[in-house]
């Protein structure tokens, strides 16, 4: 029976091996500074917290064979009921690790902040004085990638590329949907949001190609949003940049409103050329044409509003239904966020295939709760002020 318990154990200690041997370690393993300094703070955590846990359990197991029932030999004293040397150590050893974790969580939380710039390619490098960061602007759309490189005038879907050793700011938004930009290997995963721009700075330190991906849901085309990161040499860079250039198209505001309908598994595209304002566009919500960027919109409620004209505005800022009358082989476009009313949002209309709801008569004994009663402004046993008749009825 003991043979068999044995050759059990080992093979399920076997079968978590194999198992263990199918994950991606990249989190653990990274590539980029920034993610090498994420992924120490979790092993540095990780091991604070095991200076407590690992003494507690093996601490349990001891006292439970230590003083079973059949151990006699164990003392036994049914009066004990403190220890002052036991609450020292039950008390200030977690107080400690606390302390310290406490510490390193507060350090490493300013230090990796997504929005403070690089002060080093590793941790043996500073960042050379005529090193120029490289800008590349994101887009996360239904469901893919749109990166903008502002400096080389081009654009790509689905892949990025940067030089090693270069520090990269992006800028990071999002066309209608919330989505979450993420490299394991270079850095920490962070929002992409429609209005409004998120930054992450960080640096590749190795060469080579590298998964990237979205880590918030975000529908159907959702586990296909993905793309390739390539780490690549200086002269590598430039010669993707200009396979980019000699492969591409443009990217007009009329390329993009086709390229932001929802598609999933897109393939790789490139552009050699980007119109101009296309990502303030994009971040102000104000891409198609007749909308309100909102950055007017927030210059109008700096100034106190628009009076009394400004509801000629309300078509400008309608971001609803942006698809819905798109069509795709006779059927909506995926994505599309009709309401189920039939009717667009806020319509004054009623909805479709619903009967228009009936005024509700008075009862013998409201109509009798009325009686002998006058309302503000009003004469006793005259008609009700004009603004308490509106919506009511007469039997």
């Amino acid at each position: 029976m003991q043979s068999l318990i044995k050759f059990v154990g080992r093979l399920f200690l076997l079968v978590s091996f194999l198992a263990l041997a199918g994950c991606n370690l990249v989190v653990m393993s990274p590539s980029g500074d920034i993610a090498v300094q994420q992924r120490d703070l979790i092993v540095v955590s990780t091991v604070l917290m095991l200076l407590i846990i690992v003494p507690v359990i093996f601490l349990t197991l001891f006292f439970a064979w230590r003083y079973r029932s059949s151990n006699t030999s164990a003392p036994y004293d049914p009066e004990w009921h403190h220890s002052t040397r036991l609450e020292v150590i039950i008390w200030s050893a977690p107080l400690a690790i606390i302390i310290a974790l406490g510490a390193v969580t507060w350090i490493s939380t300013h230090k990796l902040d997504p929005y403070r710039p690089l002060d080093r390619l590793d941790a043996e490098r500073a960042i050379p004085a005529e090193t120029k960061p490289l800008t590349v602007e994101v887009v996360a759309l239904d469901w893919k990638w749109l990166f903008l490189y502002p400096d080389y005038g081009i654009a790509t879907v689905n892949e990025i590329a940067a030089p090693v050793d270069v520090p990269i700011n992006f800028k990071i938004t999002a066309s209608s949907m919330m989505n979450s930009f993420y490299v394991p290997a270079l850095a920490g995963m962070i929002y992409a949001m429609p209005g409004m721009q998120t930054r992450l700075h960080a640096v590749m330190n190795e060469q080579g190609e590298y998964e990237g991906l979205s880590t918030n849901y975000s529908g159907d085309g959702f586990s296909h949003m993905r793309f390739k990161f390539h780490g690549l040499q200086q002269a590598g860079f430039d010669e993707w940049v200009a396979r980019v250039k000699a492969q591409g198209t443009a990217l007009s505001r009329d390329a993009y409103l086709k390229l932001e309908k929802p598609s999933a598994k897109e393939p790789v595209r490139y552009f050699s050329s980007v119109e101009n304002g296309l990502f303030d566009a994009i971040l102000n919500m104000c891409a198609r044409p007749g909308q309100m960027c909102m950055s007017e919109m927030m210059h109008i409620d700096m100034a106190g509003g628009g009076g009394a004209e400004s509801h000629d505005n309300r078509a400008k800022l309608e971001y609803d239904n942006r698809h819905a009358d798109d069509a795709t082989h006779g059927e909506a476009a995926p994505g599309a966020t009709f309401p189920a009313t039939g009717n667009p949002a806020r319509s004054p209309e009623p909805a479709k295939g619903v009967d228009a709801p009936h005024q509700p008569t008075e009862t013998p004994i409201q109509q009798n709760m009325h009686e002998g009663h006058t309302t503000p402004g009003s004469a006793p046993g005259g008609p009700a002020a004009p603004q308490m008749n509106q919506g009511t009825t007469q039997p």
